[in-house]
């Protein structure tokens, strides 16, 4: 399990995140649901040590990993996929996946890896060939999540995997998450998407400000005309299913 106690993250001086609690269990799909600036990348980017935490631990299965820095966190098996994509441009489709597999247990997994994740996404076999700059929008954001995959994580943290796409696309890609969590990797995503990110998520956490301000089985909060006016109805949140 991965959990946050009472943790508190930003950027020096500015606290962007205060006090938040939550946890992701094996083979389970989390989302944080929030509006722009609500601090849900802050959140992602503190767990892997790319933000300063003020407050609060992080912890794996019990043990305290707060602020091991990037490297030791992913040879945890915690690996973020950031909003930005941060892809290598001008390296193919097969070399950014062949770099995503750079600890020596992904190395050792290289073919498996592959394997599943052009099982996931035909598409870039199809193009593995292709500079990563050639690819559209969608595609290069399939190949910013398979690069992750590529690592072997136990948790896989995605931040706002459905900016700038068309809903057809955004359902393929969460309905991925799910067929990855069956397969051993938990799923930590953001979204701004709020009825995407319930419809294809376990459980949510609604962030606002920097706090919590509820937590719930998507489901639950789904089919709540009362939780979807309460917290959604404030300007920043998309609701719509489009």
């Amino acid at each position: 399990m991965l959990r946050l106690n009472n943790f508190s993250a930003g950027y020096r001086p500015i606290k962007v995140v205060k006090n938040i609690s939550l946890e992701i269990q094996e083979e389970e799909v989390v989302t944080i649901v929030g509006p722009n600036g609500a601090g849900k990348t802050t959140i992602l980017k503190g767990i892997v040590g790319l933000a300063d935490i003020f407050d609060g631990t992080v912890n794996l299965d019990g043990a305290d990993i707060t602020a091991i820095g990037v490297e030791k966190t992913a040879r945890l098996g915690i690996v973020l996929v950031p909003d930005e994509r941060r892809l290598f441009l001008d390296m193919t489709c097969e070399e950014n996946l062949e770099l995503g597999a750079y600890l020596e247990k992904a190395r050792n997994h290289y073919q498996e890896s592959l394997e599943i994740v052009y099982n996931l996404f035909p598409v870039l076999k199809e193009k593995r060939k292709q500079l990563a700059k050639t690819l559209s929008g969608g595609e290069q954001q399939m190949l910013a999540i398979a690069r992750g995959i590529m690592a072997r994580p136990r948790f896989l943290l995605i931040d706002e995997p459905s900016t700038g796409l068309s809903p057809k696309l955004v359902s393929t890609l969460l309905r991925t998450m799910h067929t990855l969590s069956e397969n051993g990797i938990s799923i930590l995503f953001t979204e701004q998407n709020a009825y995407a990110a319930l419809e294809y998520s376990d459980r949510a956490y609604i962030l606002s400000n920097g706090v919590v301000t509820f937590e719930g089985i998507s489901k639950d909060i789904l089919n709540s005309t009362d939780l979807l006016n309460k917290y959604f109805g404030a300007a920043g949140y998309v609701v719509g299913n489009g």
